[in-house]
């Protein structure tokens, strides 16, 4: 698995990193966002899922939803975030698990799960100053993101 880290100076090169994740992503795909609280997992997951399904889609955190579903010209897109889960076996209420593999998942807080799918993105952030830090982790699959985030941010 192979390790990128890129600075994300502000909101703007957030935006573009959500934009830029979303053209590489297709049905099955899982991305998990690590990070603490307030990190930016909800902003990029939004910017991700605006380049999706439209720049007027309104989308709004699933922190007490768990869950947010929409409608993209790839297929159904899930949005979740686990925080507010205690036990990993919760997770199967949600009906996240039967999305995976076959819908876009991104996942907040996916420690909450227990066990993690296995090819999944893995995007973790964190303050920088003003900014954020962005460090990805995945196999092969993602090859091209890295290439396509790098020239996103600093573009």
């Amino acid at each position: 698995m192979t390790t990128t880290r890129l600075s994300l100076p502000g909101p703007d090169a957030t935006d573009a990193a959500g934009a830029a994740l979303a053209r590489h992503l297709a049905p099955g795909a899982t991305v998990l966002l690590s990070g603490e609280l307030g990190a930016g997992k909800t902003h990029l997951a939004r910017a991700a899922i605006r380049a999706l399904a439209g720049p007027e889609v309104e989308v709004v955190s699933p922190t007490f939803t768990l869950v947010q579903t929409y409608a993209t010209p790839l297929g159904e897109l899930w949005h979740a975030d686990l925080y507010r889960i205690e036990d990993p076996s919760e997770v199967a209420e949600t009906g996240l698990e039967d999305a995976l593999g076959t819908a876009i998942c991104l996942i907040e807080w996916p420690e909450r799960m227990g066990v993690l799918p296995r090819d999944a993105l893995r995007l973790s952030l964190r303050h920088d100053g003003d900014g954020r830090v962005l460090e990805l982790a995945g196999g092969p699959r993602w090859d091209g993101l890295r290439a396509a985030l790098a020239g996103a941010v600093h573009a």
